[in-house]
């Protein structure tokens, strides 16, 4: 590792690169720091610390924390991030964007292009739905825009949307002349910086107030290092298609006759099956937002009732979206159509079935098989914080659905969790380890291209979309 790490110090380029990165992503961080006008950050953080089911929660684990303490960075990177997935739906369905698509680097710059005005079209839009939002609310009776009008949601909107638009061009200047995907990074940086609240926090609890003991302490981080493990494991699993190529002449010369494999990931939708079910649950609670009075806010509360952080019903629909747009999400990435055509157009064919047709189907029979699995590996990794929190409450289920029989058999700390704010759960476990590890591969692919050792002497690592 330190004979590496050394080789990395002996390389101008590769030098370069790691130090322009860690030069953005100290931007990135400073720019988290940087209030917005007109909003008293300090009751904003009152606020928003009431309203931890909501979208909010969501966008400010993204934006590392800018969004709780409202800055000039509130937005972060989600508009990009949404911006892109909407571009990669429509490329599906249009025609003329899936013909970009397959114009080589001049159409992705197109596309990337439209990827850029659509990220200011959304920033704006979220940045006034917040700007409006946020002059109807209170927190113990303070309101939280000092000056509300016209000026206040106009200086909102573009401070917002500026910030999201710098946001975007630091997560390209990484990926261009940086090291790793930039965008990737801005986040895993956003979640990193959580790490040393979250050491506090447990200091305080075992030392200070003594709530834990030493041996929970130790059982928490060993749980911990057991849930990275099994996460790495998983993303670098894959189902190994067996593909045969059949001898054939070129010019002078003998070519095929090899055999090799298609690696099919277990989990190839990454974590935007999590994103999109989050989003989706979470959106009504950001809409009630709008409604404080009247017939319709005592409709909303209800409805909003039955979905709140850790029901039953909210846990039973979390699970069921993200198996729901692992399938989805499988779906707009990845043609079976395509890959069987390349294959076949390449001479070659899987052992037993035949070209074309039949080997679509069974390419989509198995990426079928192994997103079931790797769904509920999602489901698993996300529901991991929320059950160690608060707790599966199927208590709470009515009468007639079990509920009393739950509450008199199963374990109290299952059903109403450990009020343990388990770091770097769920999404952001996710996000943290996959981009660890692309980034490891990207710089150990440098190494090796310059004849250096790598930083594992024994097998490579593999990213999450490595072939």
């Amino acid at each position: 590792m330190m004979e590496s790490l050394k080789s990395i110090t002996e390389i101008p380029d590769l030098r370069k690169r790691i130090t322009f990165t860690l030069l953005m992503l100290a931007v990135y961080r400073l720019g988290a720091f940087i209030p917005t006008p007109g909003v008293n950050s300090h009751i904003f953080e009152q606020f928003f610390n009431s309203m931890g089911g909501s979208l909010f929660g969501l966008l400010s684990m993204f934006s590392g924390g800018s969004l709780r303490r409202f800055t000039v960075f509130a937005l972060g990177i989600m508009p990009y991030i949404t911006a892109s997935i909407i571009l990669q739906l429509l490329t599906v369905v249009s025609p003329t964007l899936e013909k970009l698509s397959k114009e080589g680097d001049l159409g992705r710059r197109k596309i990337t292009e439209y990827t850029r005005w659509m990220t200011v079209g959304l920033s704006a839009f979220q940045a006034f739905g917040i700007a409006v939002a946020l002059e109807r609310q209170t927190s113990n009776g303070i309101a939280l825009v000092s000056d509300p009008g016209p000026v206040f949601i106009l200086t909102t909107v573009l401070t917002l949307t500026a910030g999201a638009i710098f946001i975007m061009w630091i997560g390209e200047q990484i990926t261009a002349r940086g090291i790793g995907n930039g965008m990737s990074l801005l986040i895993f940086a956003g979640i990193v910086v959580g790490l040393p609240r979250g050491i506090a926090d447990l200091y305080t609890k075992v030392f200070v107030t003594h709530v834990w003991s030493p041996l929970a302490l130790v059982v928490v981080l060993a749980f911990m290092i057991a849930i990275v493990a099994f996460i790495v494991l998983v993303e670098r699993g894959e189902r190994r298609v067996p593909i045969q190529y059949a001898k054939r002449i070129v010019g002078r010369r003998m070519v095929g006759g090899v055999s090799t494999h298609l690696p099919l990931k277990v989990n190839s939708g990454g974590v935007m099956p999590i994103i999109f079910a989050v989003s989706l649950l979470t959106f009504p609670q950001t809409i009630g937002l709008f409604w404080k009075n009247g017939v319709i806010a005592h409709a909303v509360t209800a409805f909003l009732s039955l979905f709140a952080y850790g029901e039953p019903l909210y846990t039973l629909s979390y699970v069921l979206l993200i198996i729901f747009f692992a399938h989805f999400y499988l779906s707009i990435i990845y043609n079976p159509d395509d890959v069987a055509d390349n294959v076949r157009k390449q001479g070659g064919f899987i052992p037993g079935i035949r070209p074309g047709k039949r080997t679509a189907d069974y390419l989509d029979d198995v990426l079928t098989k192994i997103t079931w699995v790797g769904g509920v590996y999602l489901a698993i990794v996300a529901l991991i914080p929320e059950i160690m929190l608060a707790g599966l409450r199927l208590n709470h289920l009515p009468v007639w659905l079990g509920g009393g029989w739950f509450d008199s058999h199963m374990p109290t700390w299952l059903l109403h969790g450990l009020n343990v704010n388990f770091y770097f759960g769920g999404t952001s476990l996710l996000i943290v380890v996959g981009v660890a590890m692309d980034t490891v591969q990207q710089v150990e692919a440098q190494l090796i291209m310059r004849h250096y050792e790598g930083f594992l002497k024994k097998g490579r690592v593999r990213g999450r979309r490595a072939s």
